[in-house]
């Protein structure tokens, strides 16, 4: 399959120092997708990561004695990890629930929200010192810097989780999520 490679051997590292890093984004992406339950999605990503890591480890296999050829592999699986997790960031598969604890009156942090395409909900909660507001809500990962600028805009000093979730169903999410009402 790869003859060329015994013209220009010095071809070798580079092919599986590259092979590493697309099979290891792919594995990052493999687990993301395992993780939000994208059933689909998720083997067909599998069979490529392999496919290409099977095509790799034979190039390791039949250069034995090269350490150029290691390097290349634990080389290309670093800034596979590396390529991955930037893949994801950009892509932002799902979604987030922030709780969100403030001091200040949660009924206009929700309008807020709301106006901003995400839809919340405010009840009234007992905090250590006082009474605070909680407000929740579920975004798509996509719109987290949006909710945490405006947060910073409402209260600089509310306390904040965001958690990742798994699944939803119903409720009213920004546009750009995009999924319809009731979905």
């Amino acid at each position: 399959m790869f003859e060329f490679l015994e013209v220009y051997p010095w071809l070798t590292p580079i092919i599986i120092f590259f092979g590493r890093i697309c099979d290891v984004t792919l594995g990052t992406l493999r687990i993301i997708f395992v993780s939000k339950g994208e059933k689909k999605k998720a083997p067909v990503v599998g069979f490529f990561e392999v496919f290409i890591w099977v095509i790799v480890i034979s190039q390791i296999f039949s250069n034995a004695n090269d350490i150029v050829a290691y390097l290349s592999y634990a080389g290309g699986y670093a800034a596979g990890n590396f390529v991955g997790i930037m893949v994801e960031s950009k892509i932002a598969i799902g979604f987030l629930l922030f709780r969100i604890y403030t001091k200040k009156d949660g009924a206009e942090l929700t309008r807020m929200l709301n106006d901003n395409g995400c839809g919340s909900t405010c009840f009234r909660g007992e905090g250590a010192i006082s009474e605070v507001s909680v407000i929740e809500t579920a975004v798509s990962r996509k719109s987290e810097k949006k909710v945490v600028r405006l947060l910073n805009m409402f209260d600089p000093d509310a306390f904040y989780l965001i958690e990742d979730v798994r699944s939803k169903q119903r409720g009213i999410f920004s546009a750009a999520a995009a999924p319809r009402l009731g979905k």
